[in-house]
C-alpha cells in the first residue's frame, strides 16, 4: 500500500500553561478527503498549522506528501496549498495578477503561470472577472480565487482550513462542486469544518477533535451507527387515526414518541427490517399514512453525543497565541 498523502504522529502543542493539541494521529489516504471536526476552540486550526509548517509542535510531527514538518519543511511547502479561514489575495490587483504574483513567489516561468492561471480562472468561473480588482469581488467569488492561487504550482496536497466561512448557501454549494472535482482529479484534501453537512458532503472520513484531542474517527456512516440506533419516523395522514396508530405501533416496539402537531410516531429501529415489519402491520389496518420512513442520526446528533453539546459555527476558533503563532 501506498504511505499516506497526509499524516499527524502523535502532534502536541503547548501554549505556556494552555495545551491547545494533545497527541493528534491520523492519517489521510491519497485523493481523499479528511474531514476534521470539532467545536469552537477544539484545536482544528492548531493542528493545520502545525502540518502546514505554520507553527512549530511541542512534540510529535506530521508528514505532507511523504516529507517531514520539522526536518522538510521547504519540501513539505512545496507539496502542498493553503487556504485559511479569510481570503488571502491582495484586494488590489486583479484576479489575474494575483495568480501571477503567487506563481513568482513559486519561481514558476512566465508562460506556465499565464496557461495554468487562465486554465484555474476558467476552473473556477472567474474568467469573466480576471482583469477586475478583486475589492470588487463577491465573498464566494475571492474565496474561490482563494483556491485557484493555492493550486497554481499544482500541489498534490490541499489544506482548507473552513474555507466556506461566511459564504452564502448557494456559493458554498459551488465551492463543493469545485472540491468535488479536485479530488476527481487526485488531489488530496484536509478540510477543517463547523459546518457538519459540509463533512457529510465532502469527506472521505471524519476525525473529531475535542479539547486537543481526538476523540472519535470514521466515515459519516460509522459515526452515525455509534451515536444510537436509527428512528422509525411513521406520519397519519388524520388526527384523529393517531391514537389507533399509537396502540398498534407500541405492541411492536420498546420505545415510542408521539408529536401530535406533526401527527408523527417515532420509535428506534435496526435497520430496514424493522420498517418493512411496521409497514405489514399498518398495510392491514384502515389506517392512512402519509409517510414510513428510516432515519438515521445526523452528523448532528454524532456531535452532540461526542462532545456533549451541538456545533455552531463561530468568529474564532482557536486560542490567541494558536492565530499569532
Amino acid at each position: 500500500m501506498s504511505s499516506p498523502a497526509i499524516e499527524a504522529d502523535r502532534l502536541v502543542k503547548h501554549f505556556g500553561e494552555t495545551v491547545a493539541v494533545s497527541d493528534v494521529s491520523f492519517a489521510v489516504a491519497e485523493g481523499t478527503v479528511l474531514g476534521l471536526l470539532g467545536p469552537n476552540g477544539a484545536g482544528k486550526t492548531t493542528t493545520v498549522r502545525m502540518m502546514t509548517t505554520l507553527t512549530r509542535p511541542t512534540s510529535g510531527t506530521a508528514r505532507v506528501a511523504g516529507h517531514d514538518v520539522l526536518r522538510q519543511p521547504d519540501l513539505v511547502r512545496r507539496s502542498m496549498g493553503l487556504t485559511g479561514q479569510a481570503a488571502t489575495v491582495d484586494e488590489l490587483l486583479t484576479g489575474r495578477e494575483n495568480l501571477r504574483f503567487i506563481g513568482s513567489l513559486y519561481g514558476l516561468s512566465s508562460s506556465y503561470v499565464r496557461r495554468a492561471g487562465a486554465d484555474l480562472l476558467e476552473r473556477f468561473s472567474l474568467a469573466d472577472a480576471a482583469d477586475r480588482v478583486v475589492k470588487t469581488y463577491s465573498g464566494g467569488m475571492r474565496r474561490r480565487l482563494d483556491l485557484a492561487v493555492s493550486l497554481i504550482a499544482t500541489p498534490p496536497v490541499l489544506f482548507l482550513d473552513e474555507p466556506t466561512t461566511g459564504l452564502d448557501p448557494r456559493s458554498r454549494v459551488e465551492l463543493w462542486q469545485v472540491l468535488r472535482g479536485l479530488v476527481r482529479d487526485g488531489t488530496t484534501l484536509l478540510l477543517t469544518t463547523q459546518y457538519l453537512e459540509e463533512a457529510d458532503q465532502l469527506a472521505d472520513r471524519i476525525v473529531v477533535i475535542d479539547r486537543g484531542q481526538v476523540i472519535a474517527e470514521g466515515t459519516a456512516l460509522e459515526l452515525k451507527d455509534r451515536s444510537g440506533t436509527a428512528s422509525l419516523v411513521l406520519t397519519v395522514s388524520r388526527a384523529a387515526d393517531l391514537p389507533l396508530a399509537r396502540s398498534l405501533l407500541a405492541q411492536h416496539v420498546s420505545e415510542l414518541h408521539v408529536d401530535e402537531a406533526a401527527r408523527q410516531l417515532t420509535a428506534p429501529a435496526e435497520g430496514l427490517h424493522d420498517m418493512t415489519r411496521v409497514a405489514a402491520v399498518f398495510e392491514g389496518s384502515e389506517i392512512e399514512l402519509d409517510d414510513l420512513g428510516l432515519k438515521r442520526p445526523s452528523l448532528d446528533d454524532v456531535f452532540l453525543s461526542l462532545t456533549g453539546h451541538r456545533a455552531e459555527p463561530l468568529s474564532d476558533d482557536e486560542p490567541t497565541e494558536a492565530r499569532a503563532s
